[in-house]
């Protein structure tokens, strides 16, 4: 068996994240403690009881995601004894999840981690006005067929690409609201069996992000950086590296750039990757990889008992 383990991105958060494994744990405890003090607020508090809306603010979402996936890494380590260097064949994370990969990997220390998060969170936030962009889901169609469809809603004079593509049928647009609005309207005309519009404030992974990636360059240039102790398949690439400063230069590429998901797990499988974990809140990010590969066991880690049932399987 070969294992890859992945870290979740925006959109699995919730209110209670990570209250079950402090409560459990004083490892886990101690992570979420450490990004508290990392980026000087009580972030936990939110974690654990909101209010929803506060959580799911970018700046906010963005380090609490890290710190719930961190958790479970920590807790597999200091309580079960398992290091994923030991274990994994590659990580990967799907968009600020890439960030929890590099830590997970030893790239970046944990509150290094949590401070590029809040800034990435803050930047992209900032980068555009609310309600001048946004992001929109396509059901049904390939990456290679979405692009008539975008060349369509490039129509309105706004920005429109494809920002994730996340497993055969599931491509996610990001750009302008008039473009993203168009592409709900017509996507059916150009054989998408839906396109919902996304609940998310910002055009992530669009050029419209070009004001963060500046932000996101000079974070990343100042933080101390090692290369991975286990292979990151990177967003931007859909292939694996190990050199601290590649891993940067590919982060900063990212804000911008498409999220290559299904190409990533396409990687992984034709390397043998038998088994991917899934570690922190949600299961995303499984039901996307069993979405194009059936034949691959999904596994996703998030409370004590999932932790337990891992353990044992390992």
């Amino acid at each position: 068996m070969k294992y890859a383990f992945v870290f979740p991105g925006q959109g699995s958060q919730f209110v209670g994240m990570g209250k079950e494994l402090a409560d459990n744990f004083k490892s886990a405890k101690e992570v979420f403690q450490e990004v508290n003090e990392a980026i000087s607020q009580d972030l936990f508090k939110i974690m654990c009881e909101g209010p929803e809306a506060d959580l799911m603010m970018t700046a906010n979402a963005q380090p609490a995601l890290m710190a719930h996936s961190m958790a479970v890494v920590r807790v597999l380590d200091k309580e079960f004894g398992l290091k994923l260097k030991d274990k994994a064949t590659f990580v990967a994370g799907h968009s600020l999840g890439e960030y929890s990969a590099a830590c997970a990997a030893g790239v970046f220390s944990l509150a290094d981690t949590a401070r590029l998060l809040r800034t990435r969170g803050q930047a992209m936030q900032q980068a555009v006005p609310l309600g001048v962009g946004g992001m929109a889901a396509v059901i049904g169609m390939s990456f290679k067929d979405v692009d008539a469809l975008i060349d369509a809603c490039r129509e309105t004079g706004g920005v429109c690409v494809a920002a994730n593509d996340n497993a055969d049928g599931q491509v996610v647009l990001s750009g302008h609201m008039n473009a993203i609005e168009k592409a709900v309207e017509i996507a059916s005309e150009f054989g998408a069996k839906r396109c919902i519009k996304l609940p998310v404030s910002a055009p992530f992974h669009s050029p419209l992000m070009t004001p963060a990636a500046k932000v996101m360059q000079e974070a990343l240039s100042a933080v101390e950086v090692h290369n991975a102790q286990i292979p990151l398949i990177a967003n931007v690439l859909a292939t694996p590296i190990a050199d601290g400063r590649e891993i940067i230069k590919h982060l900063v590429e990212q804000v911008t750039g498409s999220v290559r998901w299904r190409e990533s797990v396409t990687y992984m499988v034709e390397n043998g990757i038998t088994d991917v974990v899934e570690l922190g809140a949600g299961k995303v990010l499984s039901g996307i990889v069993k979405r194009s590969y059936k034949e691959i066991n999904t596994v996703s880690v998030s409370t004590p008992a999932d932790i337990e049932a891992l353990a044992q399987d390992l």
